[in-house]
């Protein structure tokens, strides 16, 4: 029996063979395909043709990555040895990523309106920390009322997401949420996740990954996982610079 296996259906455990890290790379891949899609064949598309069959293509690939990297900051905050350094990773490497962000979406150096996912995935888990903290403390009171506690939180954490501007905004607040709520029977969580962004239904396919996790960590490349993201955007940002589009 696999470490994930109390927390879904039996007929789930056949299709959990993929780790920790091996959820990560995929996401790591699909996430690339998007962004070179959006910063080196977005600008080139004319109409119809082989180019424009590749950019769909693309666009169903990388919509994968996004409900891998909510699923994985939820089964951090539980398997992380401190969460204060968790935090603390996600917002240096939020500062570190803002720049090779700007110039990846926007081509500046510094733009203000549109920050990037380290700082999401740091909102996302001060909402689950915050909830998961108020649980504790309340209990010995009826569950409906930390329930309605918890919607106040989200509510509060879906403005805050919104007005920073953070990437993914409210969706990746209310889809972090429903992830932690339905933990234990995690494949209840889908349909409330896919409904929290529902305009990119190809998404779907990185909700349906989700269950093939086996609870385990697998073999990570520490130093591969710290410079992937700032580090493509980078590359993909100066390259959008040097070609100028």
């Amino acid at each position: 029996m696999t470490q994930n296996s109390t927390r879904n259906p039996d007929f789930l455990e056949k299709i959990q063979i993929f780790s920790n890290a091996q959820l990560k790379y995929i996401a790591f891949l699909s996430m690339l395909i998007d962004h070179v899609n959006k910063a080196l064949i977005y600008p080139n598309l004319k109409g119809s043709g082989g180019l424009q069959i590749l950019s769909d293509l693309f666009d169903i690939l990388g919509r994968i990555a996004f409900p891998l990297f909510i699923f994985m900051l939820v089964e951090g905050y539980f398997k992380t040895r401190s969460r204060v350094k968790y935090l603390a990773f996600l917002l240096g490497f939020g500062i570190i990523s803002e720049v090779p962000f700007d110039l990846f979406t926007t081509r500046q150096v510094f733009e203000p309106n549109w920050n990037n996912i380290m700082f999401t995935l740091a909102a996302v888990l001060i909402t689950i920390w915050g909830i998961d903290v108020l649980k504790g403390k309340m209990e010995r009171l009826p569950k409906i009322v930390w329930y309605l506690a918890s919607f106040i939180i989200v509510g509060i954490m879906c403005f805050v997401a919104m007005n920073l501007g953070l990437d993914y905004e409210h969706h990746a607040i209310l889809i972090g949420y429903f992830m932690y709520i339905f933990r234990q029977r995690y494949i209840l969580s889908i349909p409330f996740s896919f409904l929290s962004m529902y305009k990119e239904p190809w998404a779907l396919l990185g909700f349906a990954l989700t269950l093939t996790y086996n609870g385990k960590r697998g073999r990570q490349n520490k130093i591969f996982n710290y410079c992937f993201y700032p580090g493509h955007l980078l590359i993909l940002g100066l390259l959008r610079l040097y070609l100028g589009i």
